[in-house]
């Protein structure tokens, strides 16, 4: 089988709206709060028209903390994939993220690692989408090239992103126009 290119996909601030706190972003806590963003549906439609898997990515430290339960965030990835069908495949960390070294915790690279090595993906020819600088931490590590949709949060990035835009859909057009034809 040949390895095929993916888009890794962050969830909160990427796919769905967060909710802003301090100038910080969070998950949605509830199902009735998660709402996509303007353009993901058909943003997410053309990647997967042009060749793409599209494999979200996603730390939910909420449920290893106790504050949010993973039936709340599995009812929300069953939301997710009904509103766009085009996602092949969801990874989840739920490590708190308090004082433990999870493999699988962004910005580590295990969450790519593991859909990569499942779903066969051509790691070089992939791309990482997020709006936190764990995501494009993560992202580098993995050998990736990031999109950072910067919506002037008050963090800092670790890494430069390989491009910077302001929505998803100019990530899916930068995607499109750097990427050779599949």
């Amino acid at each position: 089988m040949a390895l095929r290119p993916a888009i890794f996909l962050d969830r909160d601030g990427t796919l769905n709206a967060p909710i802003i706190q301090g100038g910080k972003p969070y998950p949605p806590q509830k199902l009735e709060d998660f709402k996509l963003l303007d353009g993901v549906v058909a943003a997410c439609r053309d990647l997967k028209k042009a060749g793409f898997l599209l494999i979200v990515v996603t730390n939910q430290p909420d449920v290893g903390r106790g504050t949010q339960s993973q039936e709340v965030v599995e009812a929300m990835h069953a939301k997710l994939k009904q509103l766009v069908p085009e996602i092949d495949h969801i990874e989840v960390c739920y490590d708190s993220g308090y004082g433990t070294n999870d493999r699988r915790r962004k910005p580590e690279p295990g969450m790519m690692e593991d859909a990569a090595a499942l779903l066969e993906i051509d790691v070089p020819s992939s791309w990482m989408i997020g709006d936190r600088w764990r995501d494009i931490e993560c992202g580098k590590k993995m050998g990736v090239k990031t999109i950072f949709i910067d919506y002037g949060y008050q963090e800092q990035l670790t890494e430069q992103p390989d491009f910077r835009v302001t929505t998803f859909s100019a990530a899916k057009a930068t995607i499109l126009k750097n990427h050779p034809v599949l």
